[in-house]
């Protein structure tokens, strides 16, 4: 797996990560989901991630290589964006055309700045979506146009957080998502950043 150039692990995440594996054995978990599940509880302290996420190996791995080569990152708000280390990602949740399109599409300003964001990215893209499930529901439905990579879909709430994350997996999109109404920004970011730095954190060192 590759690794980010340049990234120094803080003796302190190496602890993290060093106390989680002795209260969870991931030992046998193929690598990329190992390095997502890891972690999304490195960041969240929430070990029921270890059931509740919904992950495809071959998804994560054709994932990895395609940011490896150089294909864009789309974050639904800004707190995901600022998460994603290493990388630049489009946000488009502040661009002044979003309200507008919102309102003349009939849909939310977050669903209408991921469709710009679509646009401005093209096919191939990974998508990071950790707040808002109408942003999650609006890839779906332009996922032909978009193509994306994969789709880390991992929206918070008790409005339809759940319910898009199971549209995300009825999609047949390649997908990180999980059952619950859990999720959010940084656990978003997190499972983008796995992808990134997968052989960054060692069992039992860092490197």
């Amino acid at each position: 797996m590759s690794a980010a150039v340049g990234r120094t692990v803080h003796p302190i995440e190496a602890e993290s990560y060093r106390i989680l594996r002795t209260q969870l054995d991931t030992t046998t978990l193929p690598p990329y989901t190992k390095a997502v599940i890891e972690r999304v509880i490195h960041a969240s302290a929430d070990f029921d991630y270890a059931t509740d996420l919904v992950i495809d190996e071959a998804a994560l791995a054709s994932a990895a290589a395609a940011l490896e080569a150089g294909a864009p990152i789309v974050a639904d708000v800004e707190m995901v964006a600022a998460g994603i280390t290493g990388r630049d990602a489009i946000c488009a949740i502040r661009d002044p055309a979003a309200p507008r399109r919102a309102a003349e599409n009939g849909i939310t300003r977050s669903a209408a700045a991921l469709r710009i964001a679509a646009e401005q990215a093209g096919p191939g893209a990974v998508y990071v979506i950790g707040c808002a499930p109408t942003a999650l529901f609006e890839l779906i439905a332009i996922a032909e146009q978009a193509r994306p990579a994969l789709v880390i879909g991992l929206p918070v709430g008790f409005v339809g957080a759940a319910e898009s994350k199971a549209a995300l997996r009825e999609s047949g999109l390649p997908a990180v998502s999980n059952v619950s109404g859990k999720g959010g920004s940084a656990v978003a970011a997190a499972a983008l950043n796995a992808l990134i730095y997968a052989d960054l954190v060692k069992e039992g060192t860092a490197s």
